[in-house]
């Protein structure tokens, strides 16, 4: 296995249908130039995994097939299929993404070409496979930009500026021994960066090597852990920002006076902001608004309120924010089966509202009723526009916290 140029390494787990499709485009379509092999760790599948690939190995692909006794988790899948690499270099597939084989060709020159490198890493291409097209390219580098061993300072401007984010990569897999790291804090793109810098240099490409699949012709049997990151994964990117000067001021590549300390700080917190305002936007779009304004609050007071997305979304937050709010208590409420709309002007719009916005089928919305017995009194819950109505409502004997205000939701709501 020494002559092996490249080790193509995919974990998986009950995805056979998937895995067969990547492996089947290794077949078809991919023509790679060198020697490579395919590294497979599945993480104890029940399904026909196996069988894949063993047909595929009968066809005559490189594979390299290992099995966990159990479910170990994502990451420990993955860095089993890193540790039994066994080729010069290493590169991570998903099982339902691509590789841009003309820029992996490339790359891999490149790196034979600047043997000081432990790694390289570039854009890649976002594509719909159910269209056939790239739809977006996941940030840009205008040229290829190499830093030297220990060039944390450069390298820390070029990411933080240019909004860089080092996931998909190519690794030396002599690096990968001491660079590829359990991190559960500190985002691990940044901290094994930090450990690749220490390895020797890296490489940022213009020309992209990869294609996430967003859109697969096969459908999605799991939720994207890349989408699932920027919907809430901002501290661990912060954290792995930390981390990254934290390994270069401790190797001494980094001088961390206090004004330096305030002024990195500073480039962390706007590099931030632009993850935040894109998962505001997100989880807006999912109809999720109490997640949007938790947001919005965190951005308003790193002084980033005046950001197109916070723009956009302060005017709306405060009704939306109420009104699922408002569903959400009604909904966790043991045995509530009725919420009452009392006082409101078009209470078919407010129930629809509630019902885009989270509320329950299964809990009724129904106009004021006269008498209740007490059974079902128990079991509604009220929502009065004027706080000068709650009364009569504790006076019929309503709980007094299933008896909601308007100024008791909306009040809360902060922009």
């Amino acid at each position: 296995m020494d002559s092996v140029k490249l080790s193509i390494c995919i974990p998986t787990y009950n995805r056979a249908r998937f895995l067969e499709n990547a492996l089947g485009r290794f077949v078809e379509s991919y023509q790679i130039p060198f020697s490579f092999e395919i590294v497979i760790s599945d993480n104890a599948s029940t399904d026909d995994t196996r069988e894949v690939v063993e047909t595929f190995a009968g066809k005559g692909l490189p594979i390299r097939y290992f099995r966990q006794p159990e479910n170990r988790g994502v990451d420990a899948n993955l860095g089993s299929a890193f540790r039994h690499a066994a080729g010069a270099y290493a590169i991570y597939l998903a099982d339902d993404d691509m590789l841009a084989v003309d820029g992996l060709v490339e790359a891999v020159a490149y790196l034979d070409r600047n043997p000081a490198l432990s790694a390289c890493y570039a854009p890649w291409h976002v594509h719909n496979e159910v269209e056939g097209r790239d739809t977006e390219l996941f940030y840009k580098i205008d040229v290829d930009t190499k830093f030297d061993k220990d060039e944390f300072e450069r390298l820390f401007a070029f990411i933080v500026e240019r909004h860089i984010f080092p996931e998909i990569g190519i690794y030396r897999t002599a690096a990968l021994r001491t660079s590829w790291l359990p991190r559960h804090f500190a985002y691990w793109a940044f901290s094994n960066l930090a450990h690749f810098l220490e390895s020797g240099g890296v490489a940022f490409l213009k020309k992209p090597f990869y294609r996430q699949v967003i859109q697969s012709k096969l459908g999605r049997d799991r939720p994207q852990a890349g989408h699932d990151e920027l919907l809430t994964a901002w501290d661990r990117y912060r954290g792995g920002l930390e981390y990254f000067l934290h390994v270069g001021a401790k190797r001494g590549a980094l001088r961390m006076t206090p004004d330096r300390r305030t002024a990195r700080d500073t480039q962390i917190r706007h590099f931030i902001s632009i993850r935040m305002a894109v998962a505001m936007r997100m989880w807006a779009a999912k109809k999720d608004y109490v997640k949007a304004y938790e947001i919005y609050t965190r951005m308003a007071l790193a002084g980033f309120e005046h950001h197109p997305t916070a723009r956009q979304l302060k005017d709306s937050l405060p009704l939306m924010v109420a009104v699922q709010t408002l569903a959400w208590q009604v909904n966790a409420a043991a045995e509530v089966n009725c919420v009452i709309l009392h006082g409101v002007d078009s209470p078919s719009s407010l129930e629809g509202l509630l019902r885009e916005l989270g509320l329950r089928s299964d809990i009724a919305v129904v106009a004021p009723a006269l008498e209740l017995e007490p059974k079902e009194i128990a079991r509604t819950a009220v929502f009065v526009v004027a706080e000068s109505d709650r009364q009569q409502f504790l006076a019929q004997g309503y709980s007094p916290n299933l008896v909601l205000c308007e100024s008791d939701i909306v009040g809360n709501v902060v922009v």
